[in-house]
């Protein structure tokens, strides 16, 4: 039997217990510690950054992926919806009236589609270290707001084509986009959670996107609903007050009214649900991942 002998040198004992000790410890209870989010600020700084460059590496035309989809997006609906379907557009151009519809709907399905994913994508991560793992899924919901800037100087091009002059509603468009990234948030909480458990998640989102896609009048006006009821039925929708909360920015035409109000109420609700199943799942997410 080999026997180790351990010397403690005269006054250890008291330096160690001098050194300070940080103790982690799940919640008591479900709650966004906000002084915690900003605690860890810098790692969700290099998170974006993160996506941001693993999203176009090794692509050849790289950023420019992010003008790109929506413009092709953009021509292809002009000749289907507008000259073929002969969709009506409000008196504005088919092709600026689609795109304007498109900008802010490809931030939140791209936003959607990244944070559902982005649990099980950093495993890794999250394994490994502590840190608020609410950080994964808004770095992914943030880093679009790079795809979301260009596109939308897309626009402010197409609208000068066109001869679509700007006008003062447009300095709604910061808040109509913070409530885009409200949706996208919300929505990617509880789909990224989930995703952990049932990895079925990653199958049902692009059916999700798809449906959600025709429920939001991104080719179409919600202008064709005449009813009252029927529009503020339409704004449970979340992202139908974002789409066209953009559009009566961007051309002053049919104001949003009480469906902006229903779609705001209802995306605040998705979020706070969303963050406390999020936290509520937190506490498993190393060991189910």
């Amino acid at each position: 039997m080999i026997e180790t002998a351990t010397h403690t040198a005269p006054g250890s004992l008291e330096m160690l217990a001098e050194l300070p000790v940080t103790r982690i410890e799940p919640p008591s209870r479900v709650t966004l510690n906000f002084r915690e989010m900003w605690a860890y600020r810098e790692l969700l700084y290099f998170l974006i950054w993160r996506d941001i460059k693993v999203r176009y590496k090794q692509t050849a035309l790289g950023v420019a992926w992010a003008v790109l989809q929506p413009l092709l997006t953009m021509v292809i609906f002009s000749l289907v919806f507008g000259r073929l379907a002969k969709m009506p557009s409000d008196g504005i151009p088919y092709p600026v009236f689609a795109l304007a519809g498109l900008v802010p709907w490809l931030f939140f399905a791209n936003g959607l589609n990244q944070s559902s994913n982005s649990l099980v994508g950093n495993a890794n991560l999250i394994t490994k270290v502590y840190f608020p793992r609410i950080h994964i899924p808004l770095a992914s919901v943030l880093s679009g707001l790079v795809d979301f800037f260009l596109s939308a100087l897309m626009l402010a091009v197409m609208m000068a084509i066109f001869h679509v002059r700007p006008n003062v509603h447009m300095l709604w468009l910061p808040a109509f986009l913070l409530l885009g990234v409200v949706t996208s948030l919300g929505v990617g909480l509880w789909l990224s959670a989930m995703n952990v458990k049932f990895r079925d998640i990653r199958y049902v989102v692009p059916f999700l996107v798809q449906f959600w896609f025709f429920a939001t009048p991104v080719v179409y006006p919600s202008s064709l609903l005449s009813q009252p009821w029927a529009k503020m039925l339409y704004g449970a929708n979340p992202m139908t007050g974002v789409v066209e909360g953009f559009r009566w920015a961007m051309f002053n035409k049919t104001p949003p009214g009480p469906m902006l109000a229903v779609s705001a109420v209802v995306t605040l609700v998705i979020l706070f649900s969303g963050a406390y199943y999020f936290r509520r799942m937190e506490k498993t997410f190393a060991d189910v991942v």
